[in-house]
């Protein structure tokens, strides 16, 4: 069954699905940022690392559901703290109810994450729940770092990839682990699809760093240059931090004191300071190399199932995308 098939499979059973009814305050916003949409390529590796090993499916649609479902209250709470007026183009929860009801509607789904793994069948039921444990715990280890870094001006290029590791890529590493953990995979196989996960979870964040300054804005889907505005302390800003001397320096640190500025101006200041340090070439040479650490890992399943192939052919489109 190819990816496109997949999926729509996957949104019929989000389509479906009830996370509760009342009272409507509290489940009302769970449907609302589950109906914004999103790629939904997290429950979609799970199932396309099911389908190499096993031909039914089915069995694998809610636990990856539950990793969708945990992802959204990721994002639910992290919008809370970062004060985000919008998540997908669309007021986010807090703006549109409140803070408190956030944090609640939040909490209610996380334990409907843990209610859709329940569908794992029960011979590896402790194990998936006790990965599942393990991986929600580091999301909330490399938020508080990411959090840690904003007031810290010597965040070094190894803390950075540590904290997107964990802030990002374990759940994508745990989505393809699970699929293989359902289907009743190895504890190698299980490895290598873990490890493909966690490596092209550090790539497609760095490859949002990179968009967000060199990215086509038609295809970006939001304001280029808004991590530049904002200081953020971007892959891309760390390691010109770390190489920036003389003038460069003054200028670069010029614009990072300055409370008022004019956007497009600063944008190109920065951005001719990361060309004149050749940052994107660099950054790129890093995805490039995290990506490929995630394919060789896919390559060395064990498997002569097409749709190995299928995954990686998903993976490689995902490798590609500009937005």
């Amino acid at each position: 069954m190819d990816s496109t098939l997949l999926l729509e499979k996957l949104q019929t059973e989000f389509d479906l699905h009830s996370y509760g009814e009342a009272p409507v305050e509290l489940y009302e916003p769970i449907t609302y940022i589950m109906s914004l949409g999103g790629k939904r390529f997290r429950p979609l590796l799970t199932l396309l690392a099911t389908s190499i090993f096993d031909t039914d499916i089915t069995k694998a649609l809610k636990p990856a559901m539950a990793v969708e479902v945990f992802h959204n209250f990721t994002l639910m709470h992290d919008d809370i703290m970062d004060r985000a007026p919008l998540r997908r183009g669309m007021p986010t929860v807090h703006e549109k109810w409140n803070a408190n009801t956030a944090i609640l509607s939040g909490d209610v789904m996380l334990i409907r994450a843990y209610d859709l793994l329940l569908d794992v069948p029960k011979d590896n039921l402790r194990a998936v729940l006790s990965r599942f444990n393990q991986t929600a715990a580091e999301v909330c280890e490399g938020q508080q770092l990411d959090m840690n870094f904003e007031t810290r001006w010597d965040v070094t290029e190894e803390e950075y990839i540590g904290m997107i590791r964990l802030k990002t890529s374990v759940l994508l590493g745990f989505a393809l682990e699970l699929g293989g953990m359902i289907a009743g995979a190895d504890e190698e196989t299980v490895k290598l699809l873990y490890a493909a996960g966690e490596n092209m979870g550090i790539g497609f964040q760095l490859k949002d760093d990179l968009l967000d300054v060199y990215g086509d804005p038609a295809k970006f889907g939001k304001q280029v240059g808004g991590d530049i505005i904002a200081n953020k302390k971007t892959f891309l800003l760390i390691e010109a931090l770390s190489k920036v001397e003389g003038d460069l320096k003054v200028e670069l640190d010029r614009w990072i004191a300055l409370e008022k500025f004019d956007n497009t101006e600063k944008v190109n200041a920065v951005t001719a300071i990361y060309n004149a340090l050749d940052i994107r070439a660099f950054t790129e040479h890093k995805i490039n190399e995290y990506f490929s650490r995630g394919i060789a890992s896919l390559r060395q399943l064990r498997s002569d199932s097409i749709q190995k192939e299928v995954l990686l052919q998903f993976v490689e489109q995902l490798v590609a995308r500009e937005k």
